[in-house]
């Protein structure tokens, strides 16, 4: 709720009770690259891809379909390995080298973030889960190969 949420965002449990207490339409914003990565991609690419992931018996974590029309595939963080090629910095718009070429593929990790249910776009539209987020995160690479097919075949 406010301009300058990132100096004043917190991880505190009470102190996030209370302003949610007080502000119960806040929305909810997640940083990413600490404990988990979101492979985001369009909503309708998401639901084709999620389809196959189940069927193929591929598992995906949580999933969510934000207020702006995107779906959002939590995993696991890659963490900080030591080869700095294996990590990119997002910066709002993540696409490591090996999916950049697929249009609408982001990867958000260190340094970036996603707007998690329930909150609300501008024009109302509210966030939702799709698959609950008390699922176990798994590795993005093997969701990568799913996710850019889906991608490329909705254009």
């Amino acid at each position: 709720m406010s301009p300058a949420w990132q100096m004043v965002a917190s991880t505190d449990p009470a102190l996030v009770a209370r302003w949610w207490a007080g502000l119960p339409e806040a929305n909810v914003i997640l940083p990413t690259g600490r404990v988990f990565d979101v492979l985001d991609v369009p909503a309708r690419a998401g639901m084709v891809a999620l389809a196959r992931m189940e069927r193929s018996g591929l598992r995906p974590g949580p999933v969510a379909i934000s207020a702006g029309d995107r779906a959002h595939f939590f995993v696991r963080t890659r963490g900080a390995p030591d080869d700095e090629s294996e990590w990119w910095s997002c910066h709002l718009d993540c696409e490591p080298e090996e999916v950049a070429d697929v249009t609408g593929l982001r990867w958000h990790c260190r340094d970036s973030y996603v707007i998690a249910p329930p909150s609300r776009s501008a024009g109302g539209a509210a966030a939702r889960w799709l698959r609950d987020p008390g699922r176990e995160l798994p590795d993005g690479v093997p969701l990568l190969e799913v996710l850019a097919d889906a991608c490329e075949e909705a254009g």
